[in-house]
């Protein structure tokens, strides 16, 4: 019995899904039931009926899962895959906002760990936070914990106050502009799609700019044949899917996530059959980070301008 076959038998023994991120390796995209991004895989956690979530990615993504499905059971097929971002900001930041603006409210980014997400009020993803911090009432936003799409927000709501943060996503951050440079001069009919997680430099480059599921989108509907992609590198696979006549150049500095790669077939295998790495949120974290994914839910399927 090979992997694909073995991984479809514990599917159905356990009531199981597999839901994957682009940034995971090409091979278990390829076997996962749902690939997507964030917002995509966080409503499908609410929404779908299996009684076992496998949550092929980072930990802030099993956790948003067990926020909003706390009633199965959520397993990370590695419990040390984890998102440097997720964690960067503090919780004295967010209070000293908090102090000095009455009307504040606090918008955080979905790639942040339970804790933070307890901090805030409302969370949101790449796709989904141009629309959800335009349509609040408040002027004054503290934006958590990412700078890049806080400064990007920023930029599409100029008349609302953004607070920018100090985290970033090292693998987006330190997308060197002269590497995505180089790439346009040797390929100059190419577009330049990044993530708002990009650094301003990239951003100025770009010819689009959204979330991952965004970027496949572009390509897969843009007349162009050619692109460089300003995001990780994982996301490969799915544009060779939906663009298999595409060309598609990185910067020289392949951008990869550690934290997405540790996810393995055999990784996946073992929890099926174990139950391991079961995915736990404080109980006093539960309510507080729960409510923040659930009102994004809510304001994102809002009618309005995104």
């Amino acid at each position: 019995m090979n992997n694909k076959e073995l991984i479809d038998q514990l599917k159905r023994e356990k009531d199981a899904v597999i839901l994957a991120h682009y940034y995971v390796p090409a091979e278990v995209q390829a076997l996962a039931d749902y690939v997507g991004d964030s917002y995509y895989l966080g409503r499908l956690a609410a929404d779908l009926p299996n009684k076992t979530l496998v949550f092929c990615g980072v930990s802030f993504m099993g956790e948003s899962g067990k926020l909003l499905s706390p009633d199965k059971t959520v397993l990370m097929p590695d419990r040390e895959a984890d998102c440097p971002m997720a964690h960067m900001v503090t919780q004295e930041a967010v209070e000293e906002a908090r102090k000095a603006y009455d009307d504040l409210v606090v918008v955080c980014y979905v790639n942040s760990t339970a804790q933070i997400k307890s901090w805030a009020d409302v969370c949101v993803t790449s796709s989904n936070a141009v629309k959800i911090v335009k349509n609040l009432p408040n002027q004054h936003i503290l934006f958590i914990p990412d700078q890049n799409l806080a400064r990007y927000v920023a930029e599409q709501v100029p008349d609302k106050h953004i607070i920018i943060p100090d985290g970033y996503c090292p693998i987006h951050h330190h997308m060197r502009s002269e590497e995505i440079r180089k790439q346009k001069e040797l390929h100059p009919e190419a577009e330049v799609l990044a993530h708002p997680e990009c650094n301003s430099q990239i951003l100025e480059m770009a010819d689009y700019i959204g979330s991952t599921s965004g970027i496949i989108d572009y390509a897969a509907g843009s007349e162009k044949r050619a692109f460089i992609i300003a995001t990780e590198a994982g996301v490969l696979y799915e544009l060779q899917q939906k663009r298999p006549d595409g060309e598609f150049y990185f910067a020289d500095t392949l951008p990869v996530c550690e934290g997405m790669k540790k996810i393995t077939l055999e990784k996946i295998i073992q929890v099926l059959r174990t139950g391991e790495n079961a995915v736990e949120v404080e109980e006093n974290l539960v309510k507080p980070a729960g409510n923040t994914l659930k009102r994004m839910l809510e304001l994102a399927a809002e009618k309005g301008q995104s």
